[in-house]
């Protein structure tokens, strides 16, 4: 029972030891670390439960789109939980109202796209900042230590421990290495899931284009009311030709 304790308290005991030897620039750049690693682990889980790589749910519904069956294609979109499948919903029953132009359509899906992916990249933010100023925050400590270093050394006078100073240096040097240490995974995440979301974008963005080209370009067309040619005089939708109505208007020869 007591290994067991030794080897849980092993690790916190070498933070401690670190963070007394790097001084409150350690401290702060251990504190930084628990902010990074919280927030990348709740980025997971919301680009997790979001399904942001379902793909099968957008191309069965295109599919169903092209076809010509909209109710089939909106059911399977309501099963879904990626935001794609809310903007192509969105477009899809936008398509359907008669009474809505494909100009105000597409702003809307626009403005509606714009707001998931502003959601979705919440809190980068804060990642980027601490990949920034991690390495910064170390090479301060490391300056800093360098200065206690020297200024040990100024005090000693004549009787100069070579000990003072490679300690000091040492003591320097590590908070670059935990400044450095901080910042490189979470750079190294951070473009994992910005490229993440790049593709997300631009699998919904290709989506909803396929929407557009399929069936709601030809919509206005298919509902519009039939128009008699001006020169061939095409029948009516009330049956008769052009110089036939003419004709029996009284208006003809």
């Amino acid at each position: 029972m007591n290994e067991i304790n030794q080897d849980a308290a092993g690790p916190l005991a070498g933070l401690g030891s670190l963070v007394e030897v790097g001084g409150p620039v350690v401290a702060i750049l251990l504190g930084m670390s628990v902010v990074a690693l919280t927030v990348i682990l709740a980025k997971l889980w919301q680009f997790a439960r979001l399904r942001l790589g379902d793909r099968r749910s957008l191309d069965a519904a295109l599919d169903h789109w092209e076809a010509g069956r909209a109710e089939a294609a909106l059911e399977v979109l309501a099963g879904s939980r990626s935001p794609a499948a809310r903007v192509v919903e969105r477009a899809m029953g936008g398509c359907m109202d008669a009474q809505m132009s494909e100009a105000l359509l597409r702003e809307e899906v626009a403005r509606l796209a714009g707001d998931w992916l502003e959601t979705l990249r919440g809190q980068f933010r804060t990642l980027e900042v601490i990949g920034s100023l991690a390495p910064l925050l170390g090479l301060l400590g490391t300056v800093l230590g360098m200065i206690s270093a020297f200024q040990a050394l100024e005090a000693a006078g004549s009787q100069v421990d070579p000990a003072v100073l490679s300690g000091g240096i040492w003591v320097a040097l590590s908070t670059t290495a935990v400044g450095l240490a901080v910042a490189i995974p979470v750079v190294a995440v951070l473009n994992a899931l910005e490229r993440w979301l790049e593709r997300f974008r631009h699998r919904m963005q290709d989506a909803v284009t396929r929407v557009f080209t399929l069936r709601c370009a030809a919509a206005p067309v298919r509902n519009a009311p039939a128009r008699l040619h001006p020169v061939s005089g095409e029948d009516a939708p009330g049956g008769g030709r052009q110089d036939d109505r003419i004709r029996a208007s009284g208006h003809g020869d």
